[in-house]
């Protein structure tokens, strides 16, 4: 298996909650070799790959129908301070954390029973 397969293996595993550098020390490459084959053989670097993964971690464990506790999920984002996680998320989506939830909301008012309405089904 290459390099860059089996670390997106623990990337995805761990829900992007890993060292990058634990990673490239464990292949038995420099970081910098690491991210350059990893874009080669996945297309983003390693960083960004477990970035993506976290990110959909906390959007999955967003419960729009219940009380939001946003610095648990700011920390469970891996954030220190919810500034940052707000400045993430907006990366991502566009909206801040708490617009989305509105959004969503909305939409599973409007469409109940629908699939965004449940937790992800498993890949398997």
């Amino acid at each position: 298996m290459a390099k860059g397969s089996g670390t997106s293996i623990v990337i995805a595993a761990t829900s992007g909650a890993v060292a990058i550098g634990d990673l490239s020390v464990a292949a038995g490459v420099s970081s910098t070799h690491l991210a350059r084959r990893f874009k080669e053989l996945i297309g983003v670097t390693p960083k960004r790959l477990a970035r993506n993964y976290r990110f959909a971690a906390t959007v999955f464990a967003i419960d729009p129908a219940g009380p939001i506790d946003w610095g648990d999920l700011a920390g469970g984002a891996g954030h220190f301070d919810q500034a940052h996680f707000g400045g993430e998320f907006r990366a991502f989506t566009g909206l801040t954390p708490i617009r989305h939830v509105e959004v969503r909301r909305l939409f599973l008012r409007e469409h109940p029973g629908h699939a965004l309405d449940s937790r992800p089904l498993s890949a398997d």
